[in-house]
Parts: structure tokens; C-alpha cells; sequence
């Protein structure tokens, strides 16, 4: 019996919990992979690209807290979209979305692979290798039910974060100012080019909205978490890319982009620092693989249970649902061996920026929103959009075949999704539409 007097502390998720889940979801390996590639794009102004993709995440993370308040399901992002526009919209979304999921586990491996090459010292196709093989063994560890996750992935964060504001704060004093001077920017539309192309670093906000079911008071801490860790990450990568290209010409950057940052870390702390990036690096992207994999099967699995998938991936498998993390490996390695890190960029990215334009017009739609968020999401709305035919013009014009691999990705949504309703969309019996569980 609770004694007299005495209140009953809430239980669950508070701000902190959350924003570690939002810049894990961010620093899981983003800035690690992309950082060469967006300052071999937009040189000088590559702090500015980052700035760029910054403020669309922080106007689509607006849109996230208000839908994530009023949709708390573990379902996040397909819940959104499923009780904003019903699955005949919804459902080649989802699949977009998870087709996305693939190519930023293939982000990830590559970035592993190519630090642990540089690591040991090694030369030639060895990342690709070392990406593939990473990938089916964590992938092999949660067949096991083995899970890296958890309190060691918070501990995986604040070391994340500790490494990259080291390289900040000893790199500052070191800046040559002429190096990141206006006058050394490239034409702008390289800088809105680099800040689109490298929005995948910074999709993993989206995290905090799968957690919103198990958040205390979620009027309150949903939002704060949204705008910490956004803002927080923000400040984080404009500063590691206005370090590493203040001390580094754009060439020695880009000879070297696949693990551009230790190469930037080399002349603040010498060899010791070098080793300690692409230890953070390796460490930092090899339990966003497995962190990833995991979320991701287990929403293959929800989809496939609420009919936006073949039923055939929820069955289970020696006991347990794995059909869906055996698709999302397979797929995974087929990004990972098939395409490069550019490729991959503008994959991953174009997708996340369709699916955040879908998010932001929900919000938008809310009727009891405030004026301030709806026209927040409305801007969200213009900036995806806006973001997405830029990617898509200067794509056209530099990686033309990359972009038609984008196409062939979108196009297979599109026909999946028509093949399922062609087929009937059966979720089996008793199961709820997606984002209809009652709130806590």
C-alpha cells in the first residue's frame, strides 16, 4: 500500500532520454560519411551546406513534435502518414521509406568499411568488403536475438559527440580564416546542392517520434526534445565541416572523402588523432548498423502486418518474424557493393526529402494546430520540395545515372505498392490500423 503523502514519480521517457535517441538517430554515422562528399561538392561554403539542410530538418522537426504529440505510436513516421492520407498514399510512401532505411544502412557500411580500411592501414576495394561483411554479422547477431542497443548505445552517443567536439574545440584556434571566407565559396547552387545531397545526416530525428508512446508528459517533452537535439546537431556539423575546412585545403578533403574527418583530425593532434576519429568512426557506425537493422525489421514486420508489405514477411521464422531484416540485408548489401557513397547520398536523401514533404503537409493539415506550427509545416512543405528539385537539377547535370538509379528506386515503390493492391491488402485478423493504439 503507497503511503499517505508520498507521489508517485512518472515513469518513462523524459527530454534527455529523448534527445539522446534524436542525436544518435543523427550522429549515427552521418557526419562521419558525408563530410568529404560535401566539401568536395561545395567547398569553402561546406558549413553553410550543413547550415542549409539544418533548417529544413528544424521546420520538418516542428512537424514531427506536433503530429507526435497528437500520434503516439511506435509506428512514427508510417503512422503519420497512414492516419493523415490513408494507405492508397501512404502505402508507396512507407515503402519509399523503407527502401530509404536501405541505403543509409549502405551510408553506414560504406563509412565503416572505409574507415576501418584507413584504420589498418589497407588500400584498394577492401571498404566494400569490410561494409558487406559488417552488415551480415550484426545482421546475424539479431537472427541470434543478440541486440546491441540499449544503455550502450547511450554511452555510444555522448562518446559520438565527446570525439567531435574535441576536433572542434582543438581545431577553432587553427582556422585559416581565408579558407572559409565568402570569397572562397563556389557558385551557390553547389552549396544548396552539398546541403540537399547530405540531408540523410540528419534524418535520424525522426527516431524520437517511435519513442513518443513511452514519453512523460509528451505536450511538454516531445517538442523540447525535437528542438534540442535538431539544434544541437546543427551547431555540431557547421562546426566540424567550418574546422575541417578551415584547416585543410578542399582537395586534401576530398582526395580522401570516405574518411575525410580522421584526415582532417591528422593536423590538429597528429597521428593519435587520426586513429581516434576512425575509432569513434568505426565504433560510431558499426551500432548504427545494428541499431538500424533492428528498427528496421521490426517495421518491415508492422508493415507487412498492416498489409504494406507481402504477408509473407510477418510470418514467422524458426519462431520468430525475420523475413523482413533478411530483405532489409539483402538490400542492404546490394546498396553497399552497387553504388557509390554519391550515389547513395542522393538516394537516401531525395527519398527522406519526399517522405519529410508528406510529413510536413500533414501537420499542415492539423485543424486544432496552432497558426505558428501550421505555417511552419507549410514552409517544411516548400523547403522539401524546394530541396528535392534542386537535388534533382543538379543531379541531372553531374551524376545523371545516379539519379536514374533514384528513379528506379521510386518507381519500385510506386509498382510494389500497386502490386499489393492489386493482390488485396489482408492484414490478418485482429490487427488495428496502424497509429489507432490508444494513448498512455
Amino acid at each position: 500500500m503507497r503511503a499517505s503523502g508520498v507521489r508517485e514519480q512518472p515513469t518513462g521517457l523524459g527530454v534527455p532520454a529523448l534527445v539522446s535517441i534524436g542525436v544518435g538517430g543523427m550522429v549515427g554515422g552521418g557526419i562521419f560519411s558525408v563530410l568529404g562528399l560535401t566539401v568536395q561538392v561545395a567547398g569553402a561554403g561546406a558549413y553553410v551546406s550543413f547550415l542549409v539542410g539544418g533548417i529544413v530538418a528544424a521546420l520538418t522537426g516542428v512537424s514531427y513534435a506536433l503530429l507526435s504529440v497528437r500520434v503516439r505510436s511506435r509506428g512514427g513516421t508510417a503512422a503519420f502518414l497512414d492516419q493523415s492520407f490513408g494507405t492508397r498514399v501512404a502505402g508507396p510512401l512507407n515503402l519509399l521509406l523503407w527502401l530509404s532505411y536501405f541505403v543509409m544502412l549502405g551510408l553506414y557500411a560504406v563509412a565503416f568499411g572505409s574507415y576501418l580500411t584507413a584504420l589498418l592501414g589497407l588500400s584498394g576495394g577492401w571498404h566494400r568488403l569490410f561494409g558487406s561483411v559488417v552488415v551480415i554479422c550484426f545482421a546475424g547477431l539479431n537472427l541470434a536475438g543478440a541486440q546491441v542497443v540499449g544503455r550502450a548505445e547511450s554511452v555510444l552517443v555522448y562518446f559520438k559527440v565527446a570525439v567531435l567536439l574535441v576536433f572542434c574545440i582543438g581545431g577553432l584556434a587553427f582556422v585559416d580564416t581565408a579558407r572559409v571566407a565568402p570569397s572562397a565559396y563556389p557558385h551557390g547552387s553547389a552549396v544548396v546542392y552539398a546541403g540537399t545531397l547530405i540531408f540523410l545526416g540528419y534524418e535520424g530525428f525522426e527516431l524520437i517520434a517511435n519513442a513518443a508512446e513511452d514519453a512523460v508528459d509528451p505536450e511538454r517533452t516531445l517538442p523540447r526534445a525535437y528542438l534540442v537535439s535538431i539544434g544541437g546537431v546543427i551547431v555540431l556539423y557547421v562546426l566540424v565541416a567550418f574546422v575541417a575546412v578551415g584547416n585543410l585545403t578542399p582537395w586534401q578533403i576530398a582526395h580522401d572523402r570516405d574518411y575525410a574527418l580522421a584526415i582532417a583530425a591528422r593536423p590538429l593532434l597528429g597521428q593519435a588523432g587520426f586513429s581516434l576519429v576512425a575509432i569513434a568512426a568505426v565504433v560510431s557506425t558499426a551500432s548504427a548498423i545494428n541499431a538500424t537493422l533492428y528498427g528496421t525489421a521490426k517495421f518491415t514486420y508492422l508493415m507487412a502486418r498492416h498489409g504494406e508489405l507481402p504477408e509473407h514477411l510477418a510470418e514467422p521464422v524458426w519462431n520468430r518474424p525475420i523475413g523482413g531484416l533478411i530483405a532489409t540485408t539483402l538490400g542492404t548489401l546490394l546498396i553497399v557493393n552497387l553504388v557509390d557513397i554519391e550515389g547513395i547520398s542522393l538516394m537516401g536523401s531525395a527519398g527522406f526529402l519526399i517522405v519529410f514533404a508528406a510529413v510536413n503537409l500533414a501537420a499542415s493539415r492539423v485543424p486544432d494546430a496552432r497558426l505558428a506550427a501550421r505555417a511552419a509545416a507549410g514552409c517544411g512543405v516548400a523547403a522539401c520540395v524546394g530541396c528535392l528539385a534542386a537535388l534533382t537539377a543538379y543531379a541531372a547535370t553531374t551524376i545523371p545515372r545516379q539519379l536514374a538509379v533514384f528513379g528506379a528506386m521510386l518507381g519500385v515503390a510506386v509498382l510494389a505498392e500497386a502490386v499489393i493492391r492489386a493482390r488485396g491488402r489482408t492484414p490478418p485478423a485482429g490487427t488495428k490500423p496502424r497509429g489507432s493504439e490508444p494513448k498512455r
